[in-house]
């Protein structure tokens, strides 16, 4: 399967604005790449790249004052399956998790994994462990939260969408993974796309999406708390502790978005 994936996001500036853009395909999806996703501005300026510590690519710039857009473009190839979910994936403990894997039990900026501990145990110390008591989590975070873009707010933490029962995929993902972290499971934040490849319409507009992996028999695997069910064409773009750790742009100075739009289609 090729998808054809991209955005295009428009600024107004009124000065001079250093930017750092978190747009880029995973590395581990780059061999899937038809051609490189470059980064593209307009007007043109110099862009320079780094890899974060989580390993994302980073896109560094400074944008002119006035209107700025960048964006990229791409086609991907997928294996057009759906993902792969592991109910009996195995749950190790503690003292048996490699040292790279450990950042990811702990709390986080919006997984306050020590207001929601007694909580956690309280709702899911009862179920078992490893897969399917990540799949429990995920199943009460997806009825328990209402979805609606009206309820997007950008200083959200886990524990005040817990009590709030509204949010956006963002904080679908932050409740699981703080749940998860409470019950001793390594869980990290995901953004990317997500197509509606498969999915019965109507469909909504495309945008990025938020899912968590979740350390279980020696390797990650995907969960979606927010669509709960496996879907096609997931398209890794970063990953990292939270949404602190990979915000889609982080400008430094005032701007005003006023374009957005992405597009993730099967060819």
């Amino acid at each position: 399967m090729r998808i054809h994936i991209g955005c295009n996001m428009v600024f107004d500036f009124p000065q001079q604005t250093p930017l750092i853009a978190l747009l880029n395909v995973h590395y581990s999806r780059a061999g899937d790449l038809e051609q490189p996703d470059y980064l593209t501005t307009m007007p043109a300026v110099p862009v320079t790249g780094y890899r974060d510590g989580f390993g994302n690519w980073c896109s560094r710039l400074v944008a002119p004052p006035g209107r700025f857009s960048l964006g990229t473009d791409a086609v991907v190839r997928d294996t057009g399956l759906p993902d792969e979910l592991d109910l009996n994936g195995f749950q190790h403990q503690v003292q048996d998790l490699p040292g790279e894997v450990l950042t990811y039990l702990l709390g986080s900026r919006y997984c306050d994994t020590d207001v929601l501990s007694d909580e956690a145990w309280r709702l899911f110390g009862h179920t078992p462990l490893g897969g399917a008591r990540v799949q429990a989590i995920c199943d009460f975070v997806h009825n328990h939260i209402e979805f609606g873009y009206a309820y997007s707010r950008s200083t959200r933490t886990a524990s005040e969408a817990y009590r709030g029962g509204k949010g956006v995929c963002r904080d679908f993902t932050h409740l699981a993974i703080a749940f998860c972290r409470c019950l001793n499971i390594p869980a990290r934040y995901c953004t990317g796309y997500l197509s509606d490849i498969g999915v019965p319409p109507p469909h909504g507009a495309p945008d990025f999406a938020a899912w968590m992996e979740v350390y279980l028999g020696g390797r990650w695997t995907a969960f979606d708390p927010r669509n709960n069910a496996p879907h096609r064409g997931r398209i890794l773009m970063a990953q990292g502790r939270d949404a602190a750790d990979v915000p889609l742009t982080h400008i430094f100075g005032p701007g005003t978005l006023a374009e957005f739009r992405v597009w993730t289609a099967e060819i």
